[in-house]
């Protein structure tokens, strides 16, 4: 997994809420066994409308995703946070989102940012305004800034530290192998061992 300390990219603006997993990516494309290929299939049942946000001109290339409440409810597929990779996004924010999404996203790398509604309007509203407004998502110092506004934002130390190493869940067990080893040389002959 690649590490996630400070982001700095254009935002696009996804004015919608309720957006659920099969709007990010319909389940007949979840075909694949990859993690990869899925970056046409993203939000597939909207782009084919010209003025849908990621069809215009001026946000292409955008690496934020900023979006309304509740984004990536549904279902639990994973392919969501996949497909959003695929495109380029590297970090969305939103005021809510749905709680195995935000799972998926912390597992993939994709760092997904709690912020209020006031905040994503702002943003939506700089991004309109000027498509190449660079917007920084900083884990290190827990704050979004953009123009000259700082938002900082919380985020479970677990996780965060995680994403900050480039560990997954199995990586950062094996990088405790050594104590484990030695926890279970210092257990009883008689228990069961854990390998």
């Amino acid at each position: 997994m690649a590490r996630f300390t400070v982001h700095r990219g254009a935002a696009v603006p996804l004015r919608r809420s309720n957006v659920d997993t099969d709007q990010i990516i319909p389940v007949r494309f979840c075909t694949r066994s990859t993690r990869h290929g899925h970056a046409d299939a993203l939000f597939a049942d909207w782009r084919d409308d010209p003025s849908f946000v990621l069809n215009r001109q001026e946000h292409q290339g955008a690496s934020v995703l900023v979006t309304g409440t509740d984004f990536g409810t549904g279902s639990s597929r994973e392919y969501a946070v996949w497909a959003l990779q695929d495109y380029g996004i590297r970090a969305v924010i939103a005021p809510r989102f749905g709680e195995i999404f935000r799972g998926n996203a912390a597992l993939n790398g994709l760092l997904t940012v709690v912020v209020p509604t006031e905040v994503v309007e702002s943003l939506w509203a700089a991004a309109t305004a000027d498509p190449v407004t660079e917007v920084t998502v900083d884990l290190e110092r827990l704050e979004v800034r953009w123009l000259d506004r700082t938002q900082s934002f919380t985020f479970d130390p677990e996780i965060r530290r995680r994403l900050m190493t480039g560990l997954d869940p199995i990586a950062a067990t094996l990088s405790h192998a050594e104590e484990i080893a030695a926890y279970e040389r210092g257990r009883r002959t008689h228990l069961p061992l854990t390998s």
